[in-house]
């Protein structure tokens, strides 16, 4: 207050009320607040909705940050490299992590089931499908080693017989593992049965060594599921995996993938199912998705796209319904009226929500 003359404040923008949230209609450059909480954008999907912002600087801006959509490949690794610099393992973390490595080279690929306690035969067959075929497409070496993570522990048991057939299986087994972290456990300080059906039965610390630990592969990280294919956690495994090319010296042309595992069952239908914002695949789970497919192993962007109008995307009707609160109008193949959403921004009353950070 006495050097600026004025006081610090903080303005919050939530984009999980369509009613409130001015990620559309405002042009935030400005803004006079000097901090801006953009609350509900709890993965990669809610920043993106600035490239459809109906002000030009905000466009710009935004596809500076993330690139073009229509070029899903070429966009930057934004989100992964902004957990290499701001993200790393606690020291007990670490320790987990390094123990499961045990003192050898990193793995080469991750191999990450999202099994919500479910035990499908037909998931987990194409998951070893698509890892098979990650491991021939790499060149000729010593036996690859693969890091199994899955929030179903029957789902590892079963798989891991089958991986080690052609790959040396790591898995983080935390009841074997003596670290600090299991002390705190034993004390009582990790027994939550938050969202285990959910989540797993595993201690919530768990899931941050499988992070670090999977984020470790060098060439690959590849998403299996029951229903939903590329989840969140996922995502930014790959997302954070794929940055250690640019501070490790990997040979000369490598390349680094992120690969989906659909078993058939979930393409008889197209991607319906695939719901959701932030799984990979939501925007392409329209009327356009393909039908009847055998399993697929498909690349996969690591920064997926937030909106339904690039090639082959449309949206479900569910999105359809809960972009219309938005000011969007958007039809069955991904396209949509800009001058609607013009005049929804101009007809709208826009939402100031501030609070002091120093009010003295």
């Amino acid at each position: 207050m006495k050097k600026y003359g004025r006081h610090l404040v903080m303005r919050i923008d939530d984009f999980q009320k369509p009613s409130a949230t001015n990620v559309l209609c405002s042009n935030w450059k400005d803004w006079e607040e000097p901090i801006i909480w953009f609350q509900g954008t709890t993965d990669a999907v809610g920043a993106q909705f600035f490239l459809k912002n109906i002000h030009p600087d905000m466009r710009s801006a935004a596809s500076t940050l993330f690139g073009q959509p229509e070029r899903i490949h070429s966009r930057p690794n934004v989100f992964g490299e902004l957990m290499r610099v701001l993200i790393s393992p606690s020291k007990d973390v670490e320790e987990a992590v390094n123990w499961v490595i045990g003192g050898s080279e990193d793995p080469d690929i991750t191999l990450h089931m999202r099994m919500l306690m479910n035990r499908s035969v037909r998931a987990v067959q194409a998951a070893l499908n698509c890892t098979k075929k990650a491991i021939d497409h790499l060149k000729q070496g010593p036996r690859r080693r693969v890091v199994l993570v899955s929030d179903t522990p029957s789902v590892i048991n079963s798989i891991q017989t089958s991986l080690s057939a052609f790959a040396e299986v790591l898995h983080f087994d935390y009841k074997l593992f003596k670290g600090n972290l299991s002390a705190a456990e034993l004390k009582g300080l990790h027994n939550l049965e938050f969202r285990v059906k959910d989540w797993g039965p595993a201690p919530r610390w768990v899931a941050f060594v499988d992070f670090f630990l999977a984020s470790r592969a060098k060439w690959a990280v590849i998403s299996g599921a029951h229903r939903r294919v590329g989840t969140t956690y996922v995502q930014l495994i790959a997302a954070l995996a794929a940055t250690r090319g640019v501070e490790e010296d990997f040979p000369t042309g490598s390349s680094f993938s992120f690969l989906s595992s659909f078993q058939s069952n979930l393409l008889t239908e197209g991607l319906g199912n695939q719901v959701g914002w932030g799984h990979v695949w939501n925007r392409f789970a329209g009327p356009l998705s393909c039908h009847n497919q055998s399993n697929q192993c498909a690349s996969t962007p690591l920064l997926p796209p937030s909106w339904w109008d690039g090639i082959w995307q449309s949206p479900i009707q569910r999105d359809i319904r809960r972009l219309e609160a938005y000011g969007i109008q958007l039809s069955g193949f991904g396209t949509f009226d800009e001058n609607h959403l013009c005049s929804f921004c101009n007809s709208r009353k826009t939402v100031v929500f501030t609070v002091p950070i120093i009010s003295k």
